[in-house]
């Protein structure tokens, strides 16, 4: 039975390592990755892209730049989510082509691409600012694909320590185009989980009224 949010979020924990005997299927990664894929992002560019690998060999190349953490080789699929560099630079045509797809006339479209210029001057003027403001957008992804695993009982584990670079080139990546933005392991637990420890809400929550 597939559990409800508030209980998702209860059941998710980093998971440490996986039991490697446990596959996930192929109806649940698909659930995983259309919680990733319907996650909303800014301007509606949805600049991410997510390669799922279960090659045990590209797992182990990856494992030594991933501080070798046991995650990366003991999981059933390893998601690496990509941010967008060159799909969100206006020459690109795929700004257009994402704007069109609401289906606005010409004029109207024009406007909207000019827009989008305008407002992301600063950020679209180099590659380095358009992954700081794509890899931001894909932990809204990373997020809903890890409450999504969860809903239906598979453990994740989100991994930001590994040698960017490193992984890049084990990969073969144009970093033009695309540039590792986190890593996210996914399979079933081999331990039981830790305790559930979160801060009381009224640390960190302030009403402004």
């Amino acid at each position: 039975m597939e559990k409800s949010f508030m209980e998702a979020m209860d059941f998710r924990h980093a998971c440490k390592i996986f039991d490697e005997t446990k596959k996930v299927s192929d109806e649940d990664l698909a659930y995983i990755i259309e919680a990733g894929r319907k996650s909303p992002s800014s301007f509606g560019m949805e600049p991410w892209k997510f390669l799922v690998i279960t090659n045990e060999e590209l797992k182990a190349k990856i494992r030594p730049y991933c501080w070798d953490q046991p995650q990366i080789t003991t999981c059933s699929h390893l998601i690496i989510v990509l941010a967008a560099i060159e799909e969100v630079k206006v020459e690109s045509g795929l700004v257009k082509k994402k704007l069109g797809r609401k289906g606005f006339p010409e004029d109207k479209l024009e406007f909207y691409v000019g827009i989008y210029g305008s407002h992301l001057k600063d950020v679209l003027s180099s590659d380095d600012n358009i992954y700081s403001w794509t890899a931001r957008q894909t932990y809204i992804a990373l997020g809903n694909m890890m409450t999504g695993a969860a809903a239906r009982g598979i453990d994740t584990c989100p991994i930001e320590g590994f040698e960017k670079e490193n992984v890049e080139k084990v990969l073969e990546i144009d970093t033009t185009k695309y540039q590792v933005s986190v890593i996210l392991p996914i399979g079933y637990r081999i331990e039981p989980q830790s305790t559930f420890v979160r801060e009381p809400v009224e640390n960190i929550v302030e009403y402004i009224k």
